[in-house]
């Protein structure tokens, strides 16, 4: 029996299964004759996207209820290193699973310098991570008449932080109103940049610095963080903010097991691969999502979010089964490259080309960002038909998932 292994349990480990049945099946070859084994340390398909949002325990998917009836054997389990020269992975459980190709998707992690007190601030990179923040919010009322107690400091002004200060002030004003209390919401935006939003173009970053002057978010820009307790920050020039919800939004970093696979990585610790995904000191690995630095349009590489996740793992799943099958591989093409900002109830930001010019702003942008994030990014469950079509890279689900998230 040929064997696929996906490891992660994200974007690009669901779809690179789906894509490699789909192939499979496709071709007559039976779940006897090649089949494909999901290994995960979650038993839920988290919609990492959306952790920002209020209610994040609702973020998640039963793995089973979308890659059971497809056949895909699920392995609630965590991955503790691979060994590429017998094609063998090894579990924290101790366990070992053999594989002919194997998919690493295992993705990103939060990174965490190291500063006192860090342990103090929330996050929303896990289910666990969002919960425990959420829970934490909905404390706050209870808590003694303070300064900083209806104050969030989010540490971070790139995509994730704008999306949780933008959210976090209605959420906070939510818990605080009942209380009589809203108007002591306060929510900071840190960065070490001197703008928010760098990265973006001058006219889309106008928008944003408008809807966070909407919403009241403040900025303190062009300082670092020096440490953090359970009554606020202290910054590297020695002011001391008041609050008590601190968030750490400042990037991620690749999975661990990227390092166990001889290949070049770019600055985020991605694996480099080819146009068909693989990597080229290891051809039986193929890698996609947040660990691959996969070729895009313009010359540049894919970005670590689920719009590049999700069609990585389809070309993946394939070209790992292709591979197998003596089949022509198919070479990566992504949509053009699409971001969509939320901005809470100042609504969304759309931008468009690597230099994420804007396209549309306000209440139009607002109702895509909601498609994408109750609708597009969602894979049909219960329904072996409806996944498999979606699977093939070829085709999109409802409107072309891969171009916005």
């Amino acid at each position: 029996m040929l064997k696929i292994l996906v490891a992660g349990g994200g974007f690009a480990g669901v779809w690179s299964a789906a894509s490699a049945v789909r192939l499979a099946r496709g071709h007559g070859v039976s779940e006897s004759e090649l089949s494909v084994t999901l290994v995960s340390d979650q038993s839920d398909l988290v919609l990492r996207p959306r952790l920002y949002e209020a209610d994040p325990g609702s973020m998640r998917v039963p793995l089973a209820r979308i890659l059971d009836p497809i056949g895909v054997e699920i392995v609630n389990a965590t991955v503790r290193g691979i060994d590429p020269s017998r094609r063998r992975i090894r579990t924290e459980e101790g366990g070992s699973f053999d594989y002919d190709r194997l998919v690493l998707a295992t993705g990103s992690r939060l990174f965490r310098p190291t500063l006192p007190g860090i342990e103090f601030a929330h996050d929303v990179d896990t289910v666990d991570g969002a919960l425990a923040l959420d829970a934490h919010l909905h404390r706050l009322p209870e808590q003694p008449a303070s300064p900083g107690r209806f104050t969030a400091v989010v540490v971070g002004a790139g995509f994730t932080g704008l999306e949780v200060a933008t959210e976090l002030v209605d959420r906070l004003r939510a818990i605080a109103a009942p209380h009589g209390l809203a108007d002591e919401v306060r929510v900071v935006l840190l960065d070490r940049a001197d703008v928010v939003a760098q990265g973006f173009a001058p006219d889309a970053r106008a928008e944003i610095v408008a809807a966070l002057d909407q919403l009241g978010v403040r900025r303190r820009l062009g300082v670092s963080l020096r440490a953090v307790s359970g009554a606020g920050v202290e910054l590297a020039d020695g002011t001391h903010l008041a609050a008590e919800t601190v968030v750490w939004a400042g990037g991620v970093r690749v999975d661990h097991l990227a390092a166990d696979i001889t290949a070049d990585r770019d600055a985020f610790g991605r694996l480099a691969v080819d146009e068909f995904l693989r990597t080229a000191a290891v051809p039986e690995i193929f890698a996609a999502g947040d660990t691959a630095a996969a070729p895009a349009e313009e010359g540049n590489t894919v970005t670590q979010s689920c719009q590049h996740a999700m069609p990585m793992g389809k070309f993946a799943g394939h070209n790992a089964a292709a591979d197998l099958l003596g089949l022509p591989l198919a070479p990566f093409r992504p949509n053009p490259f699409r971001i969509t900002l939320d901005l809470g109830s100042a609504g969304a930001v759309r931008t468009v080309g690597w230099d994420r010019a804007l396209h549309e702003s306000g209440p139009a942008a607002k109702e895509v960002k909601r498609a994408v994030n109750s609708v597009w990014i969602y894979p049909p469950v219960d329904d072996a038909a409806e996944l498999l079509r979606q699977a093939d890279f070829r085709v999109s689900a409802r409107r072309p998932v891969t171009a916005e998230a």
